[in-house]
């Protein structure tokens, strides 16, 4: 039987979820579509953080100047899947280029542009969807291991603090004050004041997904097929034929065959994420820190303690790998010797694009069709303000941001 609907939103994680919140809100009739269950996936293993002090691309000179060492190196935070690599070179080739300077700089003031409300914006969803004793304002710290790391450190920094990013450089000491069980060699560390993070970013899914599901509807179904028609799009997939006036792609890391059948050519691929966690009544830390030479965060939760992180380029089909779980629970152990075997461990697929900018907009082909995937590491800390320039164009409202670094045509 064919359905309709006047909004179809392809995908529930984050992304998805908080843009059918906003254009149901709106007063839209809104179908979310998502085989899995709403928020299980990447939105519910990450770090939990609400970033809005990273405005630094992944691609920058000093990566493309260390790319040799990071990739060849085993104890890197970054590895790419030899079997996946044929897919990737062409992805590959566009990060090269997005690593030179100039576009280094241009993209870290458009992801700065993005992320300058991502705290407040935070505040009031959490707080639209009864989930704000999850939300936490105790800031956010990267660590660095030596004197001499913290102090090569501060040129980068001090440009996040002209960017408008609030964040204080404290010594050995000062660290040791606020956090007694991190090891006393360190160097020093960034305290970014201003960043929240979430206590269980599984338990605030849900809630956002509850309250998305009293105000839409959910069609446990996947997406194959996406077809214009001269009165909208229609959506096939198994057991699924469905008529959208409008379509919101925010399917993450699957959404670039669906972009591709809109009539957009997008450079996604996939970053493969881990995290592994340690049970304990209370965590170790009182805020998340990242060792920024390991590449991942130690994640402060309810009950628990999560490290996640790294960066795995090896596509959506491969196994997990052992190797990168192994280096996550080394790396934790040489800041905290006493922890034991994990309690359990996860992958997730991020949706990568090679400028580290998300991809929103409507399609080149007509405005009846909408992306919103591509966020990489900032998929929370970017879905409400993601969700306010959605629900703005299907409105034909001013977005309040130039949209031309975001949108699927700049490629």
């Amino acid at each position: 039987m064919r359905e309709t609907t006047e909004i179809a939103v392809i995908g529930a994680g984050v992304i998805g979820l908080t843009i059918a919140l906003e254009l149901a809100e709106h007063g839209h009739e809104v179908t979310l579509l998502d085989p899995g269950q709403p928020g299980m996936g990447a939105s519910y293993g990450n770090a939990g953080t609400i970033a809005g002090y990273a405005t630094r691309p992944v691609g920058t000179p000093e990566v493309l100047r260390h790319l040799p060492a990071l990739v060849l190196s085993r104890t890197s935070p970054l590895a790419i899947r030899h079997r996946a690599l044929p897919g990737l070179t062409p992805w590959l080739l566009r990060f090269l280029r997005q690593s030179l300077p100039a576009p280094t700089a241009r993209n870290a003031r458009a992801l700065a542009a993005l992320l300058s409300d991502a705290g407040p914006l935070w505040d009031d969803l959490a707080l639209r969807v009864q989930g704000a004793g999850i939300l936490h304002r105790r800031g956010c710290l990267y660590l660095y291991e030596s004197p001499e790391a913290f102090t090569a450190a501060r040129p980068e920094l001090e440009q996040r603090r002209a960017q408008g990013v609030e964040l204080g450089l404290i010594g050995p000491d000062p660290l040791a004050d606020l956090e007694p069980n991190l090891p006393r060699t360190l160097g020093g560390a960034a305290h970014f004041t201003g960043a929240t993070f979430l206590d269980d970013p599984g338990r605030m899914m849900q809630r956002i997904a509850e309250t998305v599901l009293a105000q839409a509807r959910h069609i446990p179904a996947r997406v194959d097929r996406l077809t214009r028609g001269p009165d909208g799009v229609v959506l096939h997939g198994p057991g699924l034929h469905l008529h959208a006036r409008r379509v919101v792609i925010a399917a993450g890391a699957h959404s670039r065959a669906l972009a591709a059948q809109a009539g957009d050519r997008v450079p996604l691929d996939t970053e493969r994420g881990y995290h592994v966690e340690w049970d304990m009544p209370e965590p170790l830390l009182n805020r998340p820190a990242c060792p920024t030479a390991r590449g991942f965060y130690f994640c402060p939760m309810a009950g628990r303690l999560r490290v996640a992180g790294t960066v795995e380029l090896g596509g959506l089909t491969l196994p997990p790998s052992p190797h990168r779980i192994a280096k996550l629970v080394e790396g934790a152990r040489a800041f905290f010797p006493d922890l034991g075997a994990p309690d359990r461990e996860w992958m997730g697929f991020r949706p990568s694009i090679p400028d580290s900018l998300p991809v929103i907009g409507p399609s080149r082909d007509g405005a009846e069709v909408i992306h919103a995937y591509g966020h990489g590491h900032l998929g929370v800390t970017l879905a409400p303000i993601t969700a306010r320039i959605v629900a703005a164009l299907v409105d034909g409202h001013a977005t309040g941001l130039d949209l031309r670094p975001y949108l699927p045509t700049r490629f």
